[in-house]
């Protein structure tokens, strides 16, 4: 994800690889959050942004010195 590069402060390098003939049909393309009926019942804390969200799980946990604690 390019979140993650930007979270780290790095520059993107990524390889594209096309996805193995042996998987292809049980891979799910494409995810779409639905938060209509979460509102619905009353939610209304509000959402945070994917890239805000990434960026807070790397620097908080992927590059922390004990990414385990």
């Amino acid at each position: 994800m390019l979140a993650d590069f930007k979270a780290l402060g790095k520059a993107p390098d990524i390889a594209y690889i096309e996805m193995p003939a042996e998987i292809r049909d049980s891979y799910q393309y494409f995810t779409e959050r639905k938060v209509d009926r979460l509102c619905a019942a009353g939610y209304n804390g509000g959402f945070t942004a994917l890239e805000d969200a990434v960026g807070h799980y790397v620097k908080n946990n992927l590059a922390a010195a004990d990414r385990f604690r």
